[in-house]
């Protein structure tokens, strides 16, 4: 029996629900601060827009997020995209292969289970002598802060991903009147990760730009501006940057191993990424902190775990950012989209 009319609601109309619930007048879960302090270096200036294509300064920011549950970010290696990435290649890359699984239509499809399928920068994880004959992706699940090294390019690896990791362990109640059968389908099942190699804990924090040119020439102009500066001030500011691919960590008995251990301090990721909507609002940056984040002297981050949207970032915003946010742990407000946390949903001002 078919229950697809019962479970397809507006995603226009859940945006709604979703922001009129979870947009209220209390304290933010979080330290603020009104906006970016002024930098103290020379910035880049900022890049000129094809004519009619502005930034909105119009509209508030907060609350222009769209709601996600877990975001599958793929290590392509290549700073741009189709304008439809699941086009690249011909079709044959990952983010086509999940969306099959858990887009409209799948059989893994579920409108209260948003799943943003996002392309980045990063390179993939060099595959060890076993699997070099095997063509092998990577990709970061945020916010669960879970790096998947190895995913053979098969369909069972496909599926191991997405019900292994990127399906819900609890289901929304609207699914009740599915029968058992089709519940067990819609959630999570941890016995799947078995057939992948074992995934990483992510420790370093990750900064991603929208520079998806092929969507549009705003964050595709503005994108590799803003990740140039940010892997210079990040430098500047102490912060060890990363570049190459992640390393596959040392075995451990548990299902989840750490990640590769980079020395004391802070360590970050810069890569650009595809479309993750707003694009009248580039700069679009991404903040991803991991749970072990700690402040300089010590003491947890404020903001570990979880992942901190902006917009309308300029140049002159980068060093800013990187002091407040990453150094003291303060979400600047008037750059404020949205943000996320793994277990607490949506975070709003």
């Amino acid at each position: 029996m078919s229950v697809r009319p019962i479970l397809r609601p507006s995603w226009r109309a859940l945006s709604k629900f979703s922001s009129k619930r979870l947009m209220s007048r209390h304290a933010p879960p979080f330290p603020t601060i009104p906006s970016c302090p002024a930098a103290t270096c020379t910035c880049a200036p900022m890049p000129e827009f094809p004519e009619g294509l502005e930034i909105d300064h119009s509209k508030p920011l907060n609350g222009t997020m769209a709601p996600y549950a877990e975001q599958l970010l793929v290590c392509t290696g290549q700073p741009d995209w189709l304008s439809r990435v699941e086009e690249e290649n011909a079709g044959d890359n990952l983010v086509a292969d999940v969306k099959e699984l858990v887009g409209r239509g799948g059989i893994y499809s579920d409108p209260y289970h948003n799943t943003p399928l996002t392309n980045s920068s990063f390179q993939a994880t060099t595959p060890p002598p076993y699997l070099r004959d095997v063509p092998t992706t990577s990709a970061y699940l945020l916010p669960s802060f879970t790096y998947v090294p190895l995913i053979p390019r098969s369909f069972d690896a496909v599926q191991a991903l997405v019900k292994g990791y990127l399906l819900p362990t609890r289901l929304n109640p609207a699914h009740e009147v599915l029968s058992p059968i089709h519940q067990d389908r819609l959630k999570r099942s941890e016995a799947y990760q078995a057939f992948l190699p074992p995934a990483q804990e992510v420790e370093d924090v990750l900064v991603l730009i929208c520079g998806h040119g092929g969507r549009d020439a705003r964050c595709g102009v503005l994108g590799p501006v803003l990740a140039k500066g940010f892997e210079g001030a990040l430098s500047r500011a102490g912060v060890e940057v990363l570049d190459g691919p992640v390393p596959l960590a040392t075995s451990s008995p548990s299902s989840l191993i750490p990640g590769p251990v980079t020395g004391p301090g802070m360590s970050a990721r810069v890569g650009l990424i595809s479309h993750i909507g707003g694009h009248k609002f580039a700069g679009n940056v991404i903040l991803y902190i991991p749970p072990s984040a700690k402040l300089k002297g010590g003491e947890p981050h404020p903001l570990r775990g979880m992942g901190i949207w902006y917009g309308r970032v300029e140049p002159k915003h980068v060093e800013g950012i990187i002091a407040e946010t990453l150094g003291e742990g303060k979400v600047v407000m008037d750059l404020f989209r949205g943000g996320v946390e793994k277990g607490k949903g949506m975070l709003r001002l």
